[in-house]
This record gives structure tokens, C-alpha cells and sequence, in this order.
């Protein structure tokens, strides 16, 4: 994969899909520019566009709960990132080891 490869959207972001290597879960829904896919590739830690922030974000960086890069790949049109890690820790800010661990969560039987 390269910066070229991927289908940027109007503010120069692409969504990304973090998902446990191992348990195969998905960790988080994160976005990054083309920076940020640069420092992710260089040094195989996940780092992302804060929009709310407006800066770079190094999953890890402050917490110590890096996210370690097995593998990257873009979905069919290109538009969006799925990065499979080995996390250090957890994946959410709030301390979950998800950030899809709330109580919000609903399930249908068939």
C-alpha cells in the first residue's frame, strides 16, 4: 500500500478500522491522512488525524497502549483502511479494551 493507493475524501482523511490481530475484534474507528498512514507505514504503530483536535495522534503516545501494525489493506474501492495490531493495551480512552465495549450494544436474534 502506498499514500497514491488510497481514495482520500474532500478533507484529505480515509477511514480505518483497527482490529485485533489475534481475537480478530474491532478496537476503534479512526481516520487518517495521508501524514499519518506515512508515520503508521515507517514505523508499524497505528497513528491517526484527531478531527476533533486537528493533530496527529500516535495511538500510545501518552498512555504507553501502542497499537504494533501486522497488517494494512484498503477495501475494494480504496476508500477506506483495516489495520490488524497487537496492542499493548487498551484499545479505548475511556480504560475498555475496546471502544465498542459500551452498554449501548444491541443484538438481534434470528
Amino acid at each position: 500500500m502506498t499514500l497514491d493507493d488510497v481514495k482520500w475524501d474532500e478533507r484529505g482523511l480515509c477511514p480505518c478500522i483497527v482490529q485485533d490481530y489475534e481475537s480478530k475484534r474491532v478496537l476503534t474507528l479512526a481516520y487518517m491522512n495521508r501524514e499519518s498512514l506515512q508515520i503508521s507505514l515507517d514505523r508499524q504503530l497505528t497513528c491517526f488525524w484527531s478531527r476533533s483536535r486537528q493533530e496527529l495522534w500516535l495511538k500510545g503516545e501518552t498512555s504507553g497502549n501502542y497499537q504494533h501494525i501486522v497488517s494494512m489493506e484498503l477495501d475494494c474501492d480504496q476508500d477506506a483502511i483495516l489495520v490488524q495490531v497487537i496492542k499493548d493495551g487498551p484499545a479505548c480512552h475511556l480504560g475498555h479494551d475496546s471502544c465498542f465495549d459500551t452498554e449501548y450494544r444491541m443484538t438481534w436474534k434470528k
